[in-house]
């Protein structure tokens, strides 16, 4: 997805005049309304079933069913969320709807001339945003992993009477030699011989 491609939407809006303003707006962008829904429950299934790039919600301000399906969305589908607010929204509301993923939140409602650079900036945003998560999500893997590669070598060392350098070499062949990455051997010899190291601990 980029913010200049035209994107399929799912609109949320339970006035029927106001929506046909945002659907107007958007369809004179080159955007498609896919999908229009009174409210925002089961919003995660509807995601799944209808696969829109993004999601529009339009209501004077959110509250807190909107709030958790938009969170549930954010973790489990996530998707650039853009919330127009017919009223004005104190900071504690603003910052509840972008913890619950929403990548922009305009005060006022739509106005059909800046649809553009609110779209696009939403995309920007949730790009910018998933991009860190996903840093952040394989920092935490490689983290896991590094944890876990010690212990196996620590396993290993005790079992063949080895150095810690050995003990990774052991890991590395295992890995080549069954295509997989080393942490996944790790995990097998902790499963293989941990349970026999923590009898032999408790013993001691």
């Amino acid at each position: 997805m980029t913010a200049f491609e035209p994107l399929r939407i799912l609109l949320i809006d339970n006035d029927a005049d106001r929506s046909m303003v945002v659907r107007k707006a958007l369809e004179a962008e080159g955007h498609e309304v896919i999908s229009h829904r009174p409210n925002a429950v089961g919003l995660t299934a509807a995601v799944a079933r209808d696969e829109p790039d993004m999601v529009i919600i339009d209501m004077d301000l959110p509250d807190r069913d909107t709030l958790e399906n938009m969170s549930t969305l954010n973790a489990h589908a996530p998707r650039p969320i853009v919330f127009f607010a017919q009223e004005q929204s104190d900071r504690n509301t603003i910052q509840a709807a972008v913890r619950a993923g929403v990548s922009a939140y305009v005060v006022d409602g739509i106005q059909p001339q800046h649809v553009r650079g609110i779209i696009d900036t939403a995309v920007a945003r949730f790009e910018a945003f998933q991009s860190l998560r996903d840093e952040l999500e394989q920092t935490r893997t490689q983290l896991e992993e590094r944890k876990l590669i010690d212990r196996a070598k620590g396993l290993i060392m005790k079992r063949e009477n080895c150095d810690e350098a050995e003990a990774y070499r052991v890991l590395q062949k295992a890995a080549m030699d069954h295509s997989q990455r080393i942490g996944q051997i790790a995990q097998r010899v902790i499963e293989m011989f941990g349970k026999d190291s923590d009898k032999f601990q408790r013993a001691s």
